[in-house]
């Protein structure tokens, strides 16, 4: 199940009014006021939501609690809760199948269990008012990059590439939590999907994140010898 935590900003955004009456798919009183005081489940999905408008359009900020995988969506339809659901189903498989092929992960993917339990994930949904005070911080600081970015391109990402590739910038900068030593979001993600989503143990899972830094130093290499 896929739980989006809403900012009071993406709470307006996905409520409406209909003949006077306000509509809206956010539920004011959650299981707990914590999220981490959830009950905790296989495929439950702790999200934060929060948006903003850059350039008079709608952007949501999505970040996984647990690992501050972080996605960013532009130019958001109002109040279309199941299109926003559809769309980052669709952008979270694709961000985190990219990331596998780029980085040669893909013997570790089962690709007979993997989508049918992300389909069993994004199959039931719940939207809560509720606030996450530390992602929040993430989120602002993505969220201030992000506007940035966009007033030096004079618009915002054009279609699912860019804006796949600018989430996986952003996944690819080190957060901390606390006091905690500095993590990587895609690497986090990565491990959580494989475990989660592909039926992979700690000792394997070990292993794809030995390959998965080996792949980056190899592209990093790779791109360093076509600057001399």
């Amino acid at each position: 199940m896929l739980v989006f935590n809403c900012t009071e900003a993406a709470s307006k955004f996905f409520s409406h009014v209909h003949k006077g009456k306000k509509l809206t798919p956010v539920d004011p009183e959650p299981p707990s006021s914590v999220i981490e005081d959830d009950e905790h489940a296989p495929f439950v999905e702790q999200w934060l939501v929060h948006a903003i408008t850059v350039q008079r359009k709608h952007v949501l900020f999505v970040i996984h609690v647990e690992t501050r995988y972080c996605m960013i969506f532009a130019d958001a339809k109002k109040a279309d809760t199941e299109g926003f659901v559809a769309w980052f189903a669709d952008r979270w498989r694709e961000g985190l199948m990219r990331d596998a092929i780029n980085h040669d992960l893909m013997n570790w993917v089962d690709a007979g269990i993997m989508p049918q339990r992300v389909e069993e994930a994004r199959r039931e949904h719940r939207f809560y008012r509720r606030s996450h005070r530390s992602a929040q911080k993430h989120i602002d600081e993505i969220a201030w990059f992000f506007q940035d970015c966009a007033a030096e391109w004079g618009c915002l990402p054009q279609g699912e590439r860019a804006a796949i590739g600018f989430d996986a910038q952003m996944n690819d900068t080190p957060r901390s939590k606390g006091q905690k030593e500095c993590f990587w979001p895609d690497k986090e993600m990565i491990a959580h999907w494989l475990r989660q989503y592909c039926s992979v143990d700690e000792a394997d899972i070990r292993a794809a994140l030995k390959r998965r830094r080996k792949a980056k130093q190899e592209i990093s290499a790779f791109e360093e010898s076509l600057q001399r």
